[in-house]
């Protein structure tokens, strides 16, 4: 059974920075494509960050310079690094696993997700 937890959510000022944590069983992180989502009120879900088997990364472009997602296979966890945040990235953030793995832009399946943590970014 796979389960994924986040932690680190709060709220900040623009500007600051926070660090997402998400810490994985039944699944491997360096195996599996592991992805940071998010979902805005009212907005479609977004995929933010993605890590894929052979530690290739890939960001939205939104969050791009700003973001930085990493994997500890030790502690078989998921992070994203946000850094400079704006009050568009206010949001519920998703840790999600594709287990199949392989490259990132192969990876569409992501049939494993935590459940959430919330990202309040004010003015």
């Amino acid at each position: 059974q796979v389960q994924l937890v986040e932690s680190g959510g709060g709220s900040v000022q623009a500007g600051g920075s926070m660090r997402l944590s998400c810490v994985a069983s039944g699944v491997s992180v360096r195996g599996a494509c592991m992805g940071w989502f998010r979902q805005a009120s009212g907005k479609e879900r977004e995929r933010v960050a993605v890590i894929d088997t052979y530690a290739v990364t890939n960001y939205a472009d939104s969050v791009k310079g700003r973001f930085t997602i990493s994997r500890d296979n030790t502690k078989n966890s998921l992070y994203l690094e946000m850094n400079s945040l704006k009050p568009e990235d206010t949001a519920m953030y998703y840790c999600a696993a594709d287990r199949r793995g392989g490259w990132w832009t192969e990876c569409r399946k992501y049939e494993d997700w935590g459940q959430g943590t919330q990202v309040t970014v004010s003015s």
